[in-house]
């Protein structure tokens, strides 16, 4: 095991995969000696070249469009978008181009396209550097979503992705970068889509969550625990595929459920999930399902701000107390 930050795993992970397989290259703005706008190709160039390391002009258009072309003809891209907040501008690429071709083909065309990028709040970058966007994604079919939350899950999930024939859209958070843990030394880890990872187990409720909520169901959980309320945190890792009986199972068990993110509440992944578990276990359920976002509003610049649109610890603990009915 090596102890890295959440950007050194996803650097080191290229890096292996780029060894072993000379099809992979990267592309996106500022991607060579920048390293990406938060670092997470830092220095590649020098051991892969400009041709394999490759700066692409201000046009998210031109990146998903040429990586899909890459991905037809043979390559494995992995393109970089410096911003989820600037996919709009390649919308008819992905949802109508990335997303479609293999179905188009009758199965016969394979597209291994990666497309990464980092979002989220935390860093006062204001309403359009800091959405989380990842719920309009699952929406087309075609599409993968994965939202690791660890570095071992970036890992673990961005192999998997990269070695996947089928386009992936994997999903960063920019606060995240920094943090550490444990990641195996091993080029052949891959952690299989569709495998929800039970981060705390516990008994009375079970709160799910993706990307940084995930560090904030867990200190929930926490503040729950002083109170003699134990909960359990899931994280999917992948929404699409969405592992429905992991989740299913754990509510069986503590029955009662709620699913916080950071994307907006309204239509986020949060409803899809609360609707779809509601079906595989209504019997088992105490009390009602509960679905936390973000407000209805663009993110604001000033933090403070930022944060009250958010929902917080607190809004956490106070919902999981709410389904104990206490």
């Amino acid at each position: 095991m090596a102890k890295l930050s959440y950007s050194q795993a996803i650097r080191e992970t290229i890096a292996q995969e780029m060894r072993r397989d000379e099809r992979v290259f990267v592309m996106g703005e500022d991607v060579e000696k920048l390293g990406g706008v938060y670092g997470c190709t830092r220095d590649l160039y020098k051991e892969f070249g400009t041709d394999r390391i490759r700066n692409t002009p201000i046009s998210e258009s031109a990146i998903i469009g040429s990586a899909l072309g890459a991905a037809c003809t043979g390559m494995r891209p992995i393109a970089e978008l410096m911003y989820w907040d600037f996919a709009f501008v390649a919308a008819d690429q992905i949802f109508n181009q990335v997303a479609k071709t293999r179905y188009v083909f009758g199965g016969n065309a394979k597209i291994p396209l990666v497309i990464r990028g980092q979002q989220g709040t935390g860093r006062g970058n204001a309403a359009t550097h800091s959405q989380s966007l990842e719920s309009i994604f699952m929406h087309i079919p075609g599409l993968k979503v994965v939202c690791p939350s660890t570095p071992a899950d970036a890992a673990g999930l961005l192999r998997t992705a990269i070695r996947d024939d089928n386009p992936v859209c994997f999903f960063e958070h920019k606060v995240l970068y920094a943090s550490k843990g444990e990641v195996p030394d091993d080029p052949d880890f891959c952690i299989p889509f569709g495998k929800a990872d039970i981060k705390r187990e516990g008994t009375d409720v079970t709160i799910v969550a993706n990307l940084l909520y995930v560090k904030r169901a867990l200190e929930a959980a926490d503040e729950l625990a002083k109170e003699g309320i134990s909960a359990e945190v899931i994280d999917p890792r992948t929404l699409v595929p969405f592992d429905y009986d992991t989740v299913a199972e754990s509510v069986k068990k503590t029955g009662r459920l709620v699913v916080v993110h950071e994307a907006h509440q309204n239509n986020g992944w949060g409803a899809q999930v609360v609707s779809q578990v509601s079906q595989m276990v209504f019997p088992y359920l105490d009390a009602a399902p509960v679905h936390i976002g973000a407000k209805a509003c663009p993110l604001p610049f000033n933090l403070g701000l930022e944060q009250a649109v958010l929902p917080s610890v607190k809004d956490i603990v106070d919902a999981c107390k709410a389904a104990m009915y206490r």
